[in-house]
């Protein structure tokens, strides 16, 4: 007996619902570091998973004030990089263990200096990178910055 697609459709609903409900894998493993600006909803700074590190995107918030810095545009990508620095080394990680950056901006004429401060941080690390336009971000934020990278263990 063939199983009428909106019902079939209804179980396989039921079904992602049900595991979405349920206790995180114990394959999964999260990163939590007070040198980071601490998770400010319902994520994890990073989680490990199959080899690799998820870094939640990073604003520039100091993690002792959880103020957003906003000086200068330099002073906002190096909190966001020393953030995300922070992350990498409570897994045992650096830049070289990084895979893939995807950077978000809210102006085109911070490319260049995001490049200078980017690179400062990077050491010999050379990760591929996508950098996208957006109109704004959380809490007024300059840019934000979320990675991924290759597990040591």
């Amino acid at each position: 007996m063939r199983v009428p697609t909106v019902l079939a459709l209804s179980l396989l609903a039921c079904s992602v619902n049900a595991q979405t409900q349920s206790s995180p894998s114990p394959s999964l493993r999260f990163v939590q570091t007070d040198d980071a600006p601490r998770a400010a909803g319902p994520y994890s700074q990073g989680v490990v998973a199959g080899g690799f590190l998820f870094v939640a995107g990073m604003t520039p918030r100091d993690p002792k004030t959880n103020a957003q810095v906003n000086q200068s545009f330099e002073a906002a990508a190096n909190r966001v990089m020393e953030s995300l620095t922070a992350v990498l080394r409570a897994e045992g990680l650096d830049w070289t263990d990084v895979v893939k950056t995807t950077v978000y901006l809210i102006k085109s004429e911070d490319f260049g200096p995001l490049n200078t401060v980017y690179a400062q941080h990077l050491g010999a690390g050379k990760p591929a990178r996508s950098t996208v336009m957006v109109a704004s971000l959380p809490g007024g934020a300059m840019l934000e910055i979320d990675l991924v990278a290759k597990t040591r263990r």
